[in-house]
């Protein structure tokens, strides 16, 4: 990407946090980032926070850019049926990108909020979405245990090591928010909420973001370097000895 398609973007997502996602806006940022690649995403949101920008700041690059392309997720769902490894790693992204958007308006309630009153649904809503996020540990599993250890076999190691280290990050992360959940009637209220306002946006933006390039770079790259059907039926018992999530949807298990 050049300077000048860097600046436009730049600017671009800074209206988009200032003003919100107006259709504007939107189309403005689709018309950008529609000929972008993953990779070149990836490069380019480097590149801005290396420039200065909060990573959060980054949210709605990473949301219109799965607009973009949601057909071809579309594509990649065709090709597999439900049951396949990586099908049943898709339609669990669905369900968390869900809590997510969940735990982005619960954190705009409570941050609303002056005092902790116990009869106020948000606190329960909190602690039940942060446990939802955190089921997702068997996922995990049988992404590092199954199909990063077959694509590892293969050569492809920079993006699996990389997808790792932001599953161990985020644990920390999903833990942190369900602890501070819990501890709400014993902290100072302020604090409460600068913790949760925190957590809960690095949770959301990292693990949006995690999951897109899981979803556009990284099971691309292993149906295509994965060949043999017989190798993914393997795959897939070994998945079911790990087990699943509690939100995991039964027609793709």
């Amino acid at each position: 990407m050049d300077n000048k398609k860097i600046e436009k973007l730049t600017e671009v997502l800074q209206k988009l946090n200032e003003a919100g996602v107006t259709e504007s806006l939107r189309k403005e940022a689709l018309d950008i980032v529609s000929n972008i690649n993953p990779i070149e995403l990836s490069i380019a949101e480097q590149n801005l926070i290396e420039k200065g920008m909060n990573p959060q700041d980054l949210r709605h690059l990473c949301d219109i850019h799965m607009d973009v392309l949601k057909g071809e997720l579309d594509k990649i769902k065709t090709k597999i049926e439900p049951g396949h490894v990586v099908h049943t790693l898709i339609a669990e992204h669905d369900k968390i990108l869900e809590f997510l958007t969940e735990l982005e308006e619960i954190n705009f309630k409570i941050q609303k909020l002056n005092s902790y009153d116990n009869s106020l649904e948000e606190f329960e809503a909190l602690k039940t979405v942060a446990s939802n996020i955190l089921d997702a540990e068997s996922h995990h599993q049988r992404e590092e245990q199954v199909l990063f250890a077959e694509m590892e076999d293969r050569g492809i190691t920079g993006p699996t090591r990389i997808m790792r280290m932001e599953h161990d990050d985020l644990r920390a992360k999903k833990k942190f928010l369900i602890k501070t959940a819990e501890e709400v009637s014993k902290l100072r209220f302020n604090e409460f909420k600068e913790r949760v306002n925190d957590t809960a946006k690095y949770i959301i933006f990292n693990l949006r973001d995690h999951i897109f390039k899981e979803n556009y770079i990284l099971y691309p790259t292993a149906i295509e370097s994965i060949k043999k059907e017989k190798i993914w039926e393997e795959m897939k018992k070994r998945c079911d000895e790990i087990g699943y999530c509690s939100f995991t949807p039964i027609y793709t298990i």
